[in-house]
């Protein structure tokens, strides 16, 4: 729950997290070689499409309850 990096995995879901966190920590710094990586996952053009629309819409959520004040579900912290 709280490091992608240690859970068991597949190589896929392993890039895509990888890519969602890119995307989500420095989004500037995206570049083709990010998506080249999710193709090279086995990716489609239409996967990754999703991908960083499903990444932008939880960084939107995020950032609305962060400006209200709305606090963590109490089990994850």
């Amino acid at each position: 729950m709280t490091d992608f990096n240690e859970a068991p995995l597949d190589e896929q879901d392993q890039a895509m997290l990888v890519f969602a966190m890119a995307l989500t920590v420095n989004p500037g710094a995206m570049e083709r070689s990010h998506v080249d990586a999710l193709r090279a996952a086995g990716f489609s053009d239409t996967a990754v499409h999703d991908i960083v629309q499903v990444t932008a819409l939880f960084a939107y959520y995020n950032r609305i309850a962060d400006g209200l004040g709305i606090d963590d579900e109490p089990e994850w912290l």
